[in-house]
């Protein structure tokens, strides 16, 4: 397998160096130490029930906080109800098909017995995404620092202005990615979290059959691989796996499918089209290095715009303001 151009040991120490990013705010290690001990072991211990008897849940909780931390930062804003008067990002048309807001509330049910207003509901998002990817090994995969507090305010139309679209072309996603502190190995790296889950073939039906107007398909796409989502997709309600044959188990086959054009969305086969992140996906089929990467592109966008100290608040439920 290829690896971009340079060694193995050179492109661990790039990587070494990226580590060097801060990660904004307050957030900390062991945030809840004093003021409720128990509260990741709470949080590990309810989604790793939650896994066990639904592997569809990480695919589902990763998903969750991205939409999240992209739209007012890491606040939790995506797990408001709408008002009477207010459409909340929840609602939004690329929102609607998100899942696992009932193991949020489970969790903070619990915490809020343990330790009443003290564990965020963004702290429970993030630990809770972390820790569902972590099931499949046993341990926690990447560290998560802690202290986010909650926002107040979500709004729909926020979600549709600040969402990367599955339609994006790269030019399109690399801006997005900037302007929240992420580049291009955070782009090609989070991407890679389209290992696991399915999506809904409404999503990218018109690669399949009406590309360019014409009846046709995206020529990006490689040719057997189309034939098959075609005849997945006979309904636009149908879902299909995100990463061909390997969409259950989290692992860098993703990469290995993008570089035979196995990119089920536009955002996944964009990121060939240019050279640097072209680069970045063919390395990151090396699943150590692939591992490493994401796990410090998920403490980056962990940290977008976080709300702490005495911003915000701390919900005593998940789906409403104080």
């Amino acid at each position: 397998m290829r690896t971009c151009g340079f060694s193995l040991l050179l492109a661990l120490a790039f990587l070494a160096l990226h580590h060097g990013v801060c990660h904004g705010g307050q957030l900390k290690k062991i945030f809840y130490l004093k003021s409720c001990p128990r509260a990741e072991t709470i949080v590990r211990n309810i989604t790793w029930s939650r896994v066990a008897a639904n592997p569809a849940l990480p695919a589902k909780l990763l998903r969750l906080q991205y939409h999240d931390c992209f739209v007012r930062g890491c606040d939790a804003s995506v797990l408001l109800d709408s008002t009477n008067g207010t459409s909340a990002e929840k609602d939004a048309i690329p929102n609607r098909s998100l899942e696992g807001f009932d193991v949020i509330d489970e969790i903070k049910a619990k915490l809020e017995v343990e330790c009443p207003l003290t564990v965020s509901c963004a702290d429970i998002l993030a630990l809770a995404a972390r820790d569902a990817v972590s099931f499949q090994f046993g341990r926690a995969m990447w560290g998560v620092l802690s202290g986010r507090r909650d926002g107040r305010v979500s709004l729909a139309s926020e979600a549709l202005d600040n969402l990367p679209s599955p339609a994006s072309d790269f030019n399109t996603l690399k801006q997005q990615f900037a302007d929240n502190g992420l580049n291009i190995p955070d782009l090609v790296a989070l991407s890679g979290a389209h290992t696991i889950g399915v999506a809904h073939c409404v999503v990218f039906t018109r690669r399949l059959f009406n590309f360019t107007g014409n009846n046709d398909s995206d020529p990006s796409l490689d040719p057997g691989y189309a034939a098959t989502l075609k005849a997945q997709c006979s309904s636009p309600r149908n879902t299909v796996a995100m990463d061909c044959n390997s969409s259950s188990s989290f692992d860098s086959h993703y990469f290995v499918a993008l570089s035979q054009n196995q990119g089920l969305f536009t955002s996944d086969a964009t990121l060939l089209t240019d050279k640097h992140a072209a680069n970045f996906a063919r390395f990151y089929q090396k699943f150590n290095v692939f591992l490493a990467q994401f796990g410090h592109s998920m403490k980056k966008m962990g940290a977008i715009a976080v709300l702490t100290n005495n911003e915000g608040e701390i919900r005593k439920n998940c789906r409403a303001v104080n």
